[in-house]
């Protein structure tokens, strides 16, 4: 990641002045102090990925602010990866994937929730209806209560922010 000159400048000022506190602020609400090193990285990159830093009037509100969506975004995965991990484990241990395998399914599960997240909820629900439960266009509408021509739409938006998720992701 190539920043400007007075950009670099700027997240190395703020890393400096509060990168020690922001750790301690994620330690106390994880109760791990490797998981808070990581999460303070994960916000400093996200900080380097964002807005311009020089408009920055209340860093440590700011920092905050970013910290506990990546918290959220933390939590979810730990959710998604303990549910995947309890499906395994119901499997017979001859069919049980690869370690791999298993960090291959897990990223894609991370990947598939943060796109479903953007998504409206109704959206999100016509497409986990269609794709999950296997339900057809009317079924869905009934469900939902709404008009069919309105499902239509909520697929066509999911599966656009699929593709484009997967467009995001791939190799260049």
């Amino acid at each position: 990641m190539s920043l400007p000159p007075s950009e670099r400048t700027a997240v190395a000022a703020l890393y400096a002045t509060h990168q020690s506190w922001l750790q301690g602020w994620l330690r106390r609400r994880l109760g791990c102090a490797h998981d808070a090193a990581d999460l303070t990285q994960d916000t400093f990159m996200r900080l380097m990925t964002g807005r311009q830093l020089q408009a920055l009037r209340e860093p440590r509100a700011f920092l905050t602010t970013l910290a506990q969506r990546v918290l959220i975004d933390f939590w979810r995965r730990r959710e998604l990866e303990r549910a995947y991990l309890d499906s395994l484990a119901a499997l017979p241990l001859a069919h049980a994937p690869s370690e791999e395998d298993r960090a291959l399914v897990l990223e894609a599960l991370t990947q598939i929730d943060r796109m479903l997240a953007r998504l409206p909820a109704k959206a999100r629900a016509a497409f986990l209806l269609s794709q999950l439960d296997g339900l057809s266009y009317p079924q869905i509408a009934e469900r939902l209560g709404v008009a069919e021509i309105s499902v239509r739409r909520y697929m066509k938006q999911a599966i656009a922010a699929c593709v484009a998720a997967r467009t995001q992701d791939a190799p260049a």
